[in-house]
């Protein structure tokens, strides 16, 4: 006997229907940084999907190293396939934050880093080192953006190892501040290169 929710078919035999969605992530796309000013994930080039195909996207950093030390890692989107990162935002950011030497922790919200509309590139690990050892990895969900009714909602976690030798969780969310269809996004140090590390595209069912 099926499973059977306000008249749709879940589960028939023991087995998920086919159009129940399982939340499972397909890998899209990796960018590999050497010395690269930016890494931009386009809809429709290089084989990436950036579109309402997924509710959900994901990326992932891994050992995001600059070649600047204590360099911004930042962020923006564009509506016009990656002709501009210009849209507006409107967002948030707290940290918490631990000292090598043990000597330093707090938790912070950081008003220097949220957006109040402004179209820049939105900070999402500052201070980022340089040194052989320090680089910053996380994660940045991204939701819906091909939809054109509603803002554009994004969070993003990372773990930042800083120019001062603090481990910083940093947490930024918001929302990108248009109806229109979001179809690229870009990452960047807001001074100098990437100089190691590599990002990883998905889309959640």
């Amino acid at each position: 006997m099926g499973l059977i929710s306000n008249g749709t078919t879940l589960l028939d035999a023991g087995a998920l229907d086919s159009g129940v969605a399982t939340g499972s992530m397909t890998h899209i796309k990796t960018l590999t940084a050497s010395s690269s000013a930016t890494l931009s994930f386009v809809h429709g080039a290089s084989s990436v999907v950036f579109d309402g195909t997924y509710k959900e996207y994901v990326f992932k950093f891994i050992d995001i190293h600059p070649n600047t030390n204590g360099a911004d890692y930042t962020f923006n989107v564009s509506i016009d396939s990656g002709s501009n990162y210009n849209v507006a935002k409107k967002t948030t950011q707290f940290n918490a934050r631990h000292s090598e030497d043990d000597g330093t922790k707090t938790f912070s919200y950081i008003t220097a880093n949220d957006l109040d509309g402004a179209t820049g590139y939105q900070i999402i690990g500052d201070g980022v080192g340089a040194d052989a050892d320090q680089s910053l990895s996380g994660m940045l969900h991204f939701f819906n953006p091909g939809d054109t009714t509603f803002r554009k909602h994004f969070m993003a976690e990372v773990n930042n190892y800083r120019e001062n030798d603090n481990s910083y969780n940093v947490f930024t969310g918001g929302y990108i501040s248009t109806t229109s269809a979001i179809n690229a996004i870009q990452f960047k140090f807001a001074s100098g290169n990437t100089d190691a590390g590599s990002i990883k595209m998905y889309g959640i069912v």
